[in-house]
């Protein structure tokens, strides 16, 4: 009878042993199941552009595809387009010394250190523990009356400790992969930087020009002015002329010689202007004076840009990178639902003496595997996840704007570098025709045939046009830089140079 009720006894111990570890198990099976969940969510869609701008071709209809920036695409040295010895100089230097761009770099630095913070984790952390402790403990610890005597006693330490997270549901990795988004947004703003500075640098210096050669055309204006302002003294003192065509000499060469003078204040602030985005002080640059000529060259963008070269622009290319990185963030907030695995382990010597700490009969050791699952936290991740969406949200919002804004800026762009290269056209056949009539005006003055009125009204329009034709030169080449810009830099087909 002891022998069958052993057997029983053993019999149901053995069929209640696998429902026991099933029930254990259960809580991780349900776990793994439920993992799926802590997936990071797809990145939201950037809103589709035409294949062609509206404003160089016309756009076909259904040609639309999503945009996909680009950001490792080649830029290269785009300004060297325009020929300019002095332009490419300027340019070398504003890489070099801007602080704007240097304060670029370091937060692309600082972000790069970050990145590579989070991959450490991938890692098992080692570290050396040392100490010394000395204790003494109380009597009622020990079960002793009050007042009796204890014990010091004397506890020296050495070893090494080492942990690791496994990543189960990875924590680590999106961790990791938000990191590594953030870096390449950094890296982008670096490079939007960047292009702003080639950008301004190759404007302000277009700019420069454009002033010269007005203050050019004014000082030579001013010379034929103090021209027929002494030939009219002449021509009173012989009385040919009436004072009033005196006094009229005298007023047209004293206003031309004081709009001189604003140009030139003008051409000082965009000169200390230049030397700001060289990041050399104002007061001990200036550059020469070169007036800008009909001869420049201004490559000649192709007028069919497909729209893929919007998708190299840096802005483009960070606020997608910015997507990434909140997307990862929310695959790590809600991997924090979930059971973290975590493996350590510690070795070395311990010792109540330091003669003995590093025998081998001091050595001690262990390890140990913990599976953590949070049960009640309060809403706390909850309120994590919450969060990390709506900042994913609100980041995509962003994401749609920058794409769109980007592409209106490339339409304005266009379209107004044609305006220009329009107005040049009508402009230089405007001047050759104001050229003609100054030359016709100026003989029929002096043969006495027209009244000084007469000359000095087409001088001023000889001058008001040319001056336009100058503007328009330098508003052709800073447009050209300008869709340069708003394309994120160099095209990929040959330039050649623009002409009228």
């Amino acid at each position: 009878m002891m022998t069958t009720h052993s057997a029983r006894a053993s019999s149901r111990s053995v069929s209640r042993s696998p429902s026991r570890s099933a029930l254990l198990l259960t809580p991780l099976v349900m776990a793994l199941w439920l993992a799926g969940c802590a997936t990071t969510p797809a990145a939201s869609e950037a809103p589709v552009v035409p294949a062609a701008y509206a404003t160089s071709t016309a756009p076909v209809e259904g040609s639309w595809q999503p945009a996909r920036p680009a950001e490792a695409s080649a830029r290269g040295t785009w300004w060297t387009s325009f020929a300019d010895p002095q332009l490419d100089g300027l340019q070398a230097r504003a890489l070099q010394a801007n602080p704007s761009l240097a304060s670029a770099a370091a937060r692309v630095q600082a972000a790069r250190s970050v990145l590579r913070g989070a991959e450490s984790a991938r890692w098992p952390q080692l570290n050396v523990q040392t100490g010394a402790a000395r204790s003494r403990a109380a009597p009622a610890s020990l079960g002793l009356p009050e007042g009796a005597s204890t014990p010091i006693s004397t506890l020296l330490q050495a070893g090494l400790g080492a942990s690791y997270e496994v990543d189960l549901f990875n924590r680590v990795g999106g961790t990791i992969n938000a990191a590594q988004a953030d870096a390449g947004r950094v890296d982008a703003n670096y490079r939007s930087v960047l292009l702003a500075l080639q950008g301004d640098v190759a404007q302000t210096y277009f700019a420069l020009r454009t002033l010269d050669a007005e203050i050019a055309q004014l000082d030579a204006t001013v010379g034929l002015r103090s021209e027929n302002a002494r030939l009219i003294d002449k021509r009173f003192q012989a009385g040919d002329v009436a004072e009033f065509d005196q006094a009229r000499a005298r007023t047209e060469l004293a206003t031309v010689q004081a709009e001189a003078v604003a140009l030139r204040a003008q051409r000082a602030r965009l000169d200390h202007g230049l030397a700001l985005l060289l990041g050399e002080s104002p007061s001990r640059f200036t550059l020469a004076p070169s007036p800008l000529t009909d001869s420049v060259t201004v490559p000649l963008v192709p007028p069919g840009v497909p729209s893929e070269l919007l998708e190299r622009r840096p802005d483009v290319a960070g606020a997608q990178l910015a997507v990434q990185a909140a997307s990862a963030r929310v695959g790590v907030a809600r991997a924090a639902w979930f059971p973290a695995l975590t493996l350590t382990a510690n070795g070395g010597y311990a010792s109540s003496q330091l003669e003995d700490l590093f025998k081998w009969s001091s050595r001690a050791w262990l390890a140990s595997v913990v599976l953590s699952l949070p049960l009640i936290d309060g809403g706390r991740n909850r309120a994590a996840v919450q969060g990390a969406e709506a900042q994913l949200e609100g980041v995509a919002a962003d994401y749609r704007t920058v794409v769109l804004s980007a592409f209106a800026d490339v339409e304005n762009q266009l379209s107004d570098l044609r305006s220009v290269q329009e107005q040049v056209v009508f402009t230089d056949r405007a001047v050759a025709s104001a050229r003609r009539a100054a030359q016709l005006a100026d003989k029929r003055y002096r043969a006495g045939e027209d009244s000084y009125f007469q000359l000095i009204d087409t001088q001023r329009n000889l001058l008001t046009i040319e001056r336009q034709s100058v503007k328009l030169r330098g508003q052709w080449a800073s447009s050209t830089v300008g869709l340069i810009r708003a394309l994120g830099g160099s095209w990929d087909r040959p330039a050649s140079p623009a002409t009228p």
